[in-house]
């Protein structure tokens, strides 16, 4: 029997789903689908100690501030690195949600982590979480939010596998029957891409370029195999031997020289996963494909070069960035049915 409070509480508070991701977090509000996409960026005024900026007002802070002002990730590898920071990050986020219907109560929160989390982390984005004003925090692994979001049939006796290549973190998984069978998680994905560009050229070039300037290139050029044609891109930096600004022009052949080995190590931990998969379901996986999520799943060429090593169908996810975001909708939604797939309680994480 559930009490008067539990069922009156959804009369008078929203629900919640939160992809809580190292570039980008992600809100879906119940009944409205995704209403909040930011950045993961906090900026913070050091003498005061208060938050000047959330999401993407901060992140175009991010290289350009003055002494006292900080803009911080407070997420690194998908885990909570700056408690208060993300507290705050989250508030303003809630808040935002909250906004477009007006409820009394706290929202009910379902956040994405990455897979493999330990307890310390998960009791961290929960007790942030219920900080920033959630009543009732419940926490599932990003790739079964992800394999929701695109309609997997994970709850039948069918394996299905998703590779979910986010900021921080590229979590691989094998699930079945509701469940994980196999999984492993990495840090190897869209930031570390970020951070090889900016080291390829610094040692190629002798030029320092921005975190932000290297994502664009990324994005603009980036690819894992030779397309139709050569792509070009200006980027301007600091000349490390002058000191002086300095503009040059990187080729798609560049950055995939600078990333080549992040993807040679995505695929073998890919490789590595379905290498432990129980045969009865890698040879479901051979039938469907393995599914593409999150933004590196939309880095030109990836899953041509995935099905050329792997020798199985890749399929990239309709809208990949959303698809964590849309999974926790899919849980609010139908709360009960689900409800076995949260990790809840401290013993579900080793």
């Amino acid at each position: 029997m559930k009490s008067i409070f539990e069922r009156f509480a959804p009369l008078l508070s929203n629900d919640v789903g939160i992809d809580l991701g190292t570039a980008n977090t992600l809100v879906y509000l119940a009944g409205k689908g995704i209403v909040v996409t930011e950045p993961s960026v906090v900026a913070i005024n050091q003498k005061t100690g208060q938050v000047v900026a959330v999401g993407t007002a901060a992140k175009d802070m991010l290289g350009r501030t003055p002494g006292h002002l900080i803009a911080v990730k407070p997420l690194v590898g998908g885990v909570v690195s700056d408690f208060e920071a993300t507290e705050e990050m989250l508030a303003y986020l809630i808040n935002r949600a909250q906004g477009l219907s007006h409820k009394m109560l706290g929202p009910r929160a379902v956040i994405g982590v990455p897979s493999g989390i330990t307890n310390v982390e998960m009791r961290a984005v929960r007790d942030a979480a219920q900080n920033a004003g959630a009543r009732e925090v419940h926490i599932v692994e990003e790739p079964i939010a992800a394999a929701l979001g695109v309609r997997m049939p994970i709850r039948d006796a069918i394996g299905s596998m998703i590779v979910d290549i986010g900021g921080g973190t590229t979590d691989i998984a094998v699930l079945s029957l509701g469940g994980i069978v196999r999984a492993k998680s990495l840090r190897i994905a869209g930031d570390k891409l970020n951070s090889d560009i900016i080291s390829y050229v610094r040692s190629e070039f002798k030029i320092l370029i921005g975190e932000k300037t290297a994502e664009s290139v990324k994005i603009v050029i980036g690819s894992v195999i030779e397309g139709d044609g050569p792509m070009e891109a200006l980027v301007r930096g600091r000349d490390l031997i002058t000191g002086l600004p300095r503009e040059i022009t990187l080729t798609d052949q560049h950055i995939r020289e600078a990333i080549s080995q992040s993807v040679d190590t995505l695929i073998d931990a890919i490789r590595e996963v379905l290498e432990m998969t129980p045969p009865e379901i890698l040879s479901d996986i051979m039938h469907s494909g393995i599914v593409l999520a999150g933004g590196g799943a939309l880095l030109k060429g990836l899953g041509e070069l995935l099905t050329q090593w792997l020798k199985v169908p890749i399929v990239v996810a309709d809208d990949p960035l959303t698809a964590v975001a849309r999974g926790t909708g899919v849980i609010l939604e139908n709360f009960d049915l689900y409800r076995d797939m949260l990790l809840d309680h401290d013993d579900d994480i080793s």
